[in-house]
């Protein structure tokens, strides 16, 4: 069955509405999802960037009291000798001791354990230093101070949890030991440091060392924690920073990691970001967008259901008369289907009945009619020829006459007339304007004798380009008309041309009284805008000249006007040295 055009349109609408707006949504979404979930990446890692310079600056400092030993020269010889029965070094040694443990409100313990002597001191902040000669562990530190260029260790967190940093002494320049420095730190600060670089409930944050040891977790370790799996992953990498997205049964996300400096122990920073947290605010935007799209969709489908009827109504009325006037009843029988765009449609239509059939009446007529005018337009063709021989003859009749200054008027008015009348070029050389309009300022010339001067001065690279005709004498035209006869000493004029660039440059300016500013703007108003016509009908030929080169050029031509700073006006083209429109100007002429 034949679908009715109320129907099609109906359907048409429907299509051409919801399916972009339908894409524009998911394109949107898709758009914004990747955008804002890269955005959160970034601000996590300069979030965990930040804590990773805080937590080495801490563990350096806590670090920096144990480097700075190097400097205490009674404290490096006595750990070169091989007894340690000399009250005044354990003094020395006391001494370091107590300002290692005191260096930091987080340092719980302080223990040395000399190479050379065998001994190890151990003070706490709840007792003093207590020698013993325990050396046991002393192979473990050195092993795993070994792997470490720095020559640190830190332990994960002891069953009190707090950390152990290990330090070695060597006796530089050489590389051998002389004794193993051990600092037990609270986790205090390290947790609140931590704090900062993640949201509980949301995030999950994770400081581990190289070998995988945990050092701090957000989270309570729960049965069936695979975490060792991920960890493992990561550490595999060779990038000591950047993302990695994971998936497994217990998280779905991207995990945004950071190494911590070797000699701040070389931890890693690893923040686990569910995707539900990454995509949180583009879910927010995409149900805005979504609540929005329908209450817009409703509207659309609600328009579209009173313009298909509030056109096609009135277009069937049409296709029933119009299948009347196929069947040979020339009359319309409808009134007024309103006052849009298809109420004119009908009156239109009625109007181009009434027409044809006055047509096929005049058709024999207007055949006669046109007849006539082929006539006219031969015996107009006819009168420019019977001008030019009368004005030859005229111009002989002086010659023999001894009048030579007749026959030069009569030649170059002539030379006028022609190039005026020949109507078959719209557009003609630069040179061909010119010899027109140096013929026009000669008959002003021998008119007005010593009174008036000109001066033509054109590069001859731009004598070829094509340019409207008749675009320099109604300028000239004006000067005598308004300026010429305003003068205070003898009149002048100059005509420049040039080439600027990709441009020709046509500059006509004169020696006049020039105009007001305020007529000025008075004048560049009713040329360059859409208004009527002066009431003395003045400016005409500029307001031509400038729609004149709209027409040719596009709008790419300028006309300026302006007052001679030394006196005078001066009237300025511009001009491409390509023209597009120029074919039409004939039709606008009819």
């Amino acid at each position: 069955m034949k679908m009715s055009i109320r129907n099609k349109l109906i359907i048409l609408l429907l299509l051409i509405t919801v399916i972009p707006f339908g894409s524009s949504l998911v394109v949107t979404f898709m758009y914004t999802k990747e955008s804002l979930k890269d955005q959160a990446i970034q601000e996590n890692k300069h979030l965990l960037y930040q804590g990773k310079m805080n937590m080495e600056t801490y563990l350096r400092d806590l670090s920096f009291g144990m480097i700075a030993l190097y400097n205490n020269s009674d404290f490096m010889n006595y750990l070169r000798k091989s007894e340690a029965n000399n009250y005044v070094s354990r003094g020395v040694v006391h001494n370091v001791i107590n300002t290692l443990l005191y260096s930091d409100e987080s340092v719980f313990q302080i223990s040395m354990a000399l190479v050379n002597t065998g001994e190890r001191l151990t003070a706490s902040r709840r007792s003093t230093v207590v020698y013993t000669y325990d050396m046991d562990d002393i192979a473990f530190y050195e092993e795993q101070l070994m792997k470490s260029k720095t020559n640190l260790y830190i332990e994960p967190p002891n069953e009190a949890g707090r950390l152990t940093i290990h330090r070695a002494f060597k006796d530089i320049p050489s590389d051998d030991d002389l004794a193993f420095i051990t600092m037990e730190v609270s986790m205090n600060k390290i947790d609140e440091l931590s704090q900062h670089l993640y949201h509980d409930g949301q995030e999950e944050l994770y400081i581990f060392t190289r070998e995988g040891d945990l050092i701090f977790r957000s989270t309570v370790v729960q049965p069936g924690d695979d975490s060792i799996q991920w960890i493992a992953n990561l550490l595999d990498r060779d990038e000591f920073s950047g993302t990695m997205v994971w998936e497994d049964e217990s998280f779905d996300g991207v995990i945004v990691y950071d190494t911590l400096a070797e000699s701040a122990g070389g931890w890693v920073l690893a923040k686990r970001i569910p995707s539900p947290t990454l995509y949180e605010s583009a879910y927010g935007v995409a149900m805005i967008n979504i609540f929005f799209g329908l209450i817009g969709l409703s509207l659309v489908i609600m328009a579209t259901l009173f313009v298909s009827f509030k056109i096609t109504s009135p277009i069937r009325v049409l296709v029933q008369n119009i299948k009347q006037i196929e069947a040979g009843n020339m009359k319309t029988q409808f009134g007024s289907l309103g006052n849009d765009e298809i109420g004119v449609l009908g009156e239109r239509f009625k109007s181009m009945i009434a027409k044809i059939n006055m047509l096929i009446n005049r058709e024999y007529k207007l055949e006669l009619e046109n007849k006539t005018n082929q006539l006219k337009v031969l015996h107009s063709q006819v009168n420019p020829h019977f001008l030019y021989n009368t004005l030859q003859s005229i111009g002989t009749t002086a010659l023999k006459k001894q009048v030579p200054e007749v026959y030069t008027s009569l030649t170059e008015l002539s030379h006028i007339m022609r190039y005026s009348m020949n109507m078959e070029e719209d557009v003609v050389s630069l040179e061909q304007e010119l010899n027109y309009t140096k013929a026009y300022l000669l008959l002003q010339k021998q008119r007005f004798d010593d009174s008036f001067h000109y001066q033509v001065d054109v590069a001859s690279e731009v004598m070829s380009w094509r340019v409207p005709k008749m675009i320099l004498q109604p300028i000239i035209e004006n000067y005598f008309k308004h300026g010429f006869d305003m003068r205070e000493q003898a009149g002048s004029l100059m005509i420049e041309g040039l080439k600027e660039e990709a441009e020709l440059t046509l500059k006509v300016s004169d020696n006049g009284a020039g105009i007001s500013e305020e007529r000025l703007t008075e004048i560049c108003s009713y040329i360059f805008s859409n208004q009527k016509p002066e009431e003395d009908g003045s400016n005409i030929g500029l307001k031509n000249i400038y729609a004149r080169l709209q027409l040719y050029y596009g709008g790419r031509a300028e006309l300026l006007l302006e007052n001679h700073t030394e006196g005078g006006f001066v009237v300025k083209m511009r001009l491409p040295k390509e023209m597009e429109g120029w074919q039409y100007e004939s039709d606008d002429r009819r």
